[in-house]
């Protein structure tokens, strides 16, 4: 947070010069006593040795510009990196000393300090005697990993820095010109191979190195590893959303914080009744949700997103503006980078959502209704542009959509199957005396491809949702395993 990167710019600068000027005596050294020396019509033991003093000095200046200039691009890459980092931890912290006055109720602001081992932690400003509630812990974790995440990122930069120096150089003060390097890409590209490699198999730790990795390479590096190696860095996770996943509202209160009476446990036969209910009315994934919730795990569910778009259709078309909306931008943010690039393969990541989330009404969608009510969503992706047979441009966008939401009946909450119905606040109830547990809920779509066009947007109808995947049983099938076992078949990301 007050590391002064200033010094650290001049370096950069000054190395800059000093390459400048190493060029100018090696070209004066190249094209003035090399060339003289071996024109020279002299013979004998003093001309031989004189040509290869002079042909062994030549190419010290020329090494020793090429070492400079090395040294020049990893300084300034490694400012241009921490520089970025250094604010982007300014910003998050100063977000989370404010908290946000304008949701209902207002978010408190929050305190960021030093963690142990290269670890940011985050806390309340404030205790209340409630307790710090679902939407706050969420927010309380996001800015904390998020944080400790960049400090980690700094560390990795600083660390490629100094390997590419030590390469650079070569540890021999008398033999100049060693590894050379344009950026910090040659020294992160093989470890970011490396890691994409591993694929479904990289635990946490891998693939959030991977996603920094990722971040830091520049949109010719990314896109050799993107092309290279795309299925294993999907499988890996990189179209993961950064977006905070926090939750909408405080939820019902603290977990088991009261005691459970006669009400209580009629209202959770009657919720039993109506997980069945729903169940054979064909509101599967409502039933699926509310046993889960009985199931009083609190553990993390998957949402099948694709499922999810077949069935509200108006759904679809939100996830589809999301992607009109931006893939002008984004055509001709590749554009711009594939020119720079001089006409060379170009990968970015982007990121997107709408203005509001998505709320599946009961009118519309009375299984999602009540399975999720309101969702946040966004999209995130891959642009590339690669040149075609002739040289022009290709871009297109490799998109997944996802979702994410905490499942909660917190007050103004009831819900009504048919005959039986249980009024608002008793489903919110058994979360407090500990009868049932809210959890997170959150899934990602297939990933599609969509052909941005080049010079002109392309205004082609965007993919639908994907009916099956490779590996996965069908919907049904999958939901009665979760039903039945009180846990998510597959891995959440939360």
């Amino acid at each position: 947070m007050a590391l002064d990167l200033t010094k650290l710019g001049t370096a950069a600068t000054d190395w800059k010069t000093m390459a400048g000027d190493l060029a100018k005596l090696a070209t004066d050294v190249r094209d003035g006593l090399a060339k003289k020396a071996e024109a020279a019509r002299w013979q004998g033991v003093n001309a031989t040795v004189t040509r290869e003093f002079v042909g062994k000095t030549a190419k010290e200046f020329s090494d020793l510009q090429l070492e400079a200039e090395s040294i020049a691009n990893v300084l300034a890459d490694a400012h241009a990196e921490l520089t970025r980092y250094q604010k982007q931890a300014q910003t998050l912290t100063e977000s989370a000393g404010k908290g946000d006055p304008y949701h209902k109720p207002p978010d408190p602001g929050l305190l960021v300090f030093d963690g142990p081992n290269g670890t940011v932690r985050v806390s309340e400003k404030m205790c209340t005697p409630e307790g710090t509630d679902q939407r706050t812990k969420d927010r309380i974790r996001w800015y904390a990993d998020t944080l400790t995440g960049i400090v980690q990122h700094a560390a990795e930069v600083d660390a490629a820095a100094v390997r590419a120096l030590g390469k650079s150089h070569g540890n021999d003060p008398q033999n100049a010109g060693h590894a050379r390097y344009t950026s910090l890409d040659e020294e992160q590209l093989p470890r970011a191979n490396e890691l994409a490699g591993l694929g479904k198999n990289a635990n946490p730790q891998q693939r959030a190195e991977l996603r920094r990795l990722w971040d830091s390479l520049s949109p010719e590096a990314r896109a050799q590893l993107w092309l290279a190696k795309k299925d294993d860095l999907m499988a890996a996770g990189i179209l993961s959303p950064t977006m905070p996943q926090i939750a909408a509202d405080a939820g019902a209160g603290k977990h088991d914080s009261e005691s459970p009476g006669f009400e209580e446990w009629a209202t959770e036969q009657k919720m039993k009744l109506l997980a069945e209910g729903a169940d054979w009315k064909g509101m599967t994934d409502a039933s699926r949700h509310m046993a889960h919730y009985l199931g009083n795990s609190g553990s993390p569910m998957n949402l099948p997103v694709d499922k999810m778009m077949t069935d509200v259709p108006g759904f679809k078309s939100y996830v589809d503006d999301i992607v009109r909306v931006n893939q002008d931008d984004w055509r001709k943010q590749a554009l711009e980078e594939f020119r720079k690039n001089g006409g060379k393969p170009v990968a970015f990541p982007v990121e997107a959502k709408a203005p509001e989330g998505f709320y599946f009404t009961q009118e519309t969608n009375q299984n999602w209704f009540y399975a999720v009510g309101g969702a946040n969503s966004n999209v995130t992706g891959v642009v590339t542009a690669v040149p075609d047979a002739n040289g022009n441009p290709k871009i297109g966008i490799d998109y997944q959509a996802n979702v994410w939401d905490r499942y909660n009946w917190d007050e103004g909450k009831g819900v009504k199957v048919g005959p039986m119905e249980i009024p608002d606040g008793q489903m919110a109830k058994l979360h407090r005396v500990g009868l049932a547990q809210e959890f997170d809920m959150a899934g990602s779509s297939g990933v599609k491809h969509y052909d941005l066009g080049s010079a002109e947007p392309n205004n082609d109808p965007l993919p639908g949702p994907e009916e099956s995947r490779d590996g996965r049983m069908n919907p049904g099938r999958e939901q009665q395993q979760d039903r039945t076992t009180g846990g998510p078949r597959t891995g959440v990301v939360r």
